[in-house]
């Protein structure tokens, strides 16, 4: 049984602002970056192997975190939120109003015009989580998109994102699961802190 911390990348001046990244790629905002510099990884952390999403800023993060070049993985890359990217969803909701409040209340199903829905980010992981599962032995962490990373946990929740997750995943924080045969996504530990204490 193979084990997988998700990690967050650090902000970008789009998080700062609200903004819906998606498939754009700024870079880590100077904040971001230092925020990261400031994080270190907990113990289970130690000897795994690496892999990132290809976007710019899970990139950065992964290689400042592992202080050497880190493979990036493809079907790690964020959600594509098509024509809403660049957005902020207090503008869509203004906008849409009783829209999308119905487009949010479908979970899995919610989708931007021209995007994917958290269902479509499961259903391309899930090729990954079986591939990890079967070639590795020891623990892998991949830095990652918040829309990766919720998909995997209600993949292993069983969360259909109608409402509040069970759990709230933090920032800042890994997200501990173990990967069951055929890449079944199982809870580990959730929040594990990166900030030093």
């Amino acid at each position: 049984m193979s084990r997988l911390l998700l990690i967050r990348h650090g902000p970008t001046a789009w998080n700062e602002a609200g903004r819906i990244q998606g498939r754009s790629d700024p870079p880590l905002s100077p904040a971001g970056r230092a925020e990261v510099e400031s994080w270190r990884l907990p113990p289970e952390a130690e000897g795994a192997r690496w892999i990132c999403s290809p976007l710019t800023r899970a990139r950065a993060t992964a290689e400042i975190l592992h202080g050497a070049p880190v493979h990036s993985e493809a079907l790690l890359i964020e959600t594509d939120w098509g024509a809403w990217e660049g957005r902020t969803l207090a503008e869509l909701r203004d906008e849409l109003g009783p829209e999308m409040a119905d487009n949010e209340a479908r979970g899995l199903d919610f989708r931007p015009p021209g995007g994917e829905s958290p269902r479509d980010v499961q259903q391309r992981v899930r090729p990954l989580l079986a591939k990890l599962a079967q070639e590795t032995s020891g623990t892998v962490i991949a830095v990652t998109h918040k829309g990766v990373i919720r998909a995997v946990y209600a993949l292993a929740s069983g969360w259909d994102m109608r409402d509040k997750p069970p759990v709230k995943l933090r920032n800042g924080c890994a997200q501990g699961f173990t990967l069951a045969a055929g890449g079944r996504p199982e809870i580990d530990s959730l929040n594990l802190p990166l900030q030093a204490s």
